[in-house]
């Protein structure tokens, strides 16, 4: 027996080589890498099979899209919106209007009429504590796209001091070239203009050199929001601005879901895309403006004594009676999981009615069982997605959530073309949640989203109605219909669906 042992000759295979061996040592660094930090356990899994599967190119798409935290060293996004936020305190004085605003911050808070809409505001005190609940304010819906993108040129053409405009989306067709000639004429007229556009949203435009082309008019500051820099050690591809503001003068501000590009014009005799918009007056505008220069500072450096300069921020005027709050949301360590905790305590808190209308719907597991429990406990839950998408493998994702939300009473419709983009929530007819937060991970975890929670009857009635509107150009998807449909879809769905977590 020991001679036979001692005959076997144990050698590796020649077939090791260099490559293996850097494939398995970035497999390995990989899986460090995940476990460092809790996450997702889908979202782990999903990545230790694509970097074990597909040598190089996972590791590189790991590197890409799936570092989504903040490495200490790598991106400094927290730590600029911290010393943001600590120079403000510093250097604004008693009279400058955002430290008058943030000193009567608990006032508003003692007026809300009902125990409800007191626990909200509670909750949206630990997850918006730097952006208090705000009264006096004017919020108007413009629930035509077309009309909104007119009444922002307008706005831009009436601009006299300063023009800010974050956008995800800004496009080198009939629309971008209309509101950068606007630009332009404004910033020769003497206007700060100040353009901050997502890279990856803006990424065909920015080809097409389309901001560059403009990079000498003066007064035009355009930016490039990124979070991938080699020379900076920033690799995030997938974290990106999805915020949607224009500030006008410090006075009046638009937010929603609005993008600049040519989808809301009518083509080929049919309708552009439906989307909400928003144009706010009184308070919560120099919250937005404050917004804005916190991600221009991040981006430019620009002194803060400059940004924080009172021009920018004149004393507001008390231009209506809702309340607001503005509720920022992104993937540093203040506001990481904010939209999420938000949407989560909303629909717990319901108790008659909750209206959801989100162009993407694959919300994650938490709101999964809250929609259910509402569901449940008696509330009318509807919500409205499009029935054809932009993106067909989310809507595949989406569909595979269907049934567990159907056989819990929660309905669902999906409006005809053409397709809607907006994003809006009403609960109990009391508060709205309007922005450019979608329901899908990418909203909820990934981006930089602006929201505004609205507290006030009227103007959730308002938004109500816009739903309702669009409702009725909808089909309502039945679960004993949707049972029926084919096995292959369902496949393909739940295959899309297993994606969604990293999408």
């Amino acid at each position: 027996m020991l001679s036979f042992i001692a005959t076997v000759n144990f050698s590796l295979p020649e077939s090791i080589g260099y490559g293996t061996l850097l494939h398995f040592a970035l497999s390995i660094a990989v899986c460090l890498h995940l476990l460092r930090k809790p996450r997702d356990a889908r979202t782990s899994l999903l990545w230790i099979f694509f970097t074990t599967a597909l040598p190089v190119v996972g590791p590189l798409a790991y590197v890409l899209f799936g570092i989504n935290t903040i490495p200490s060293k790598g991106w400094q996004k927290q730590y600029s919106d911290s010393t943001f936020q600590k120079r403000r305190i510093q250097n604004t004085r008693d009279d400058h209007p955002l430290a008058t605003l943030h000193a009567q911050k608990t006032t508003l808070a003692s007026a809300l009429d009902n125990e409800a809409l007191v626990t909200f505001n509670r909750v949206l005190d630990q997850l918006s504590r730097n952006h208090p609940l705000l009264g006096g304010n004017d919020v108007q819906l413009t629930e035509t796209a077309e009309l909104a993108l007119e009444e922002m040129f307008l706005a831009v053409s009436s601009a006299r001091k300063h023009i800010h405009l974050a956008t995800y989306i800004f496009n080198d067709d009939r629309i971008g070239q209309q509101l950068m000639a606007l630009l332009v004429e404004r910033a020769r007229a003497g206007v700060q203009v100040r353009v901050l556009y997502d890279a990856f949203g803006s990424a065909g435009a920015n080809l097409r050199l389309f901001f560059w082309r403009h990079r000498h008019v003066p007064n035009l500051h355009i930016i490039g929001f990124s979070q991938a820099n080699m020379l900076k050690r920033k690799f995030q591809l997938n974290l990106r601005n999805h915020r949607k503001l224009l500030i006008i003068d410090g006075t009046l501000a638009f937010t929603g879901g609005v993008n600049f590009l040519d989808v809301y014009l009518p083509h080929d005799g049919l309708p552009g895309n439906i989307d909400y918009h928003f144009k706010i007056r009184g308070p919560v505008v120099l919250e937005l403006q404050y917004t804005f220069m916190r991600d221009w500072y991040y981006m430019t450096d620009e002194p803060t004594e400059t940004l924080l300069d009172k021009t920018f921020f004149p004393a507001p005027e008390r231009v209506g009676e809702l309340a607001v709050r503005i509720q920022n949301s992104g993937p540093t360590r203040d506001e990481t999981g904010a939209a999420l905790d938000t949407f989560f305590a909303a629909i717990n808190l319901a108790r008659k009615q909750i209206l959801i209308v989100t162009p993407y719907f694959v919300p994650p597991e938490a709101l999964i069982l809250a929609l259910r429990q509402a569901a449940f406990r008696g509330v009318d839950v509807k919500v409205l997605v499009p029935s054809v998408n932009n993106h067909p493998t989310l809507r595949f994702a989406s569909h595979a959530l269907y049934a567990a939300l159907l056989t819990a009473g929660v309905r669902i419709f999906e409006r005809q073309p053409p397709f809607i983009h907006a994003k809006a929530a009403v609960f109990d007819d009391a508060v709205s949640i309007i922005g450019s937060v979608n329901f899908d991970p990418r909203s909820l975890f990934l981006n930089y989203e602006t929201n505004l929670v609205v507290f006030n009857d009227a103007f959730a009635s308002r938004v109500k109605g816009a739903i309702l509107n669009d409702l009725g150009h909808a089909q309502e998807i039945r679960y004993a219909d949707w049972r029926r449909r084919p096995k292959l879809t369902q496949l393909v769905e739940n295959f899309f669906n297993l994606f969604h977590p990293i999408a």
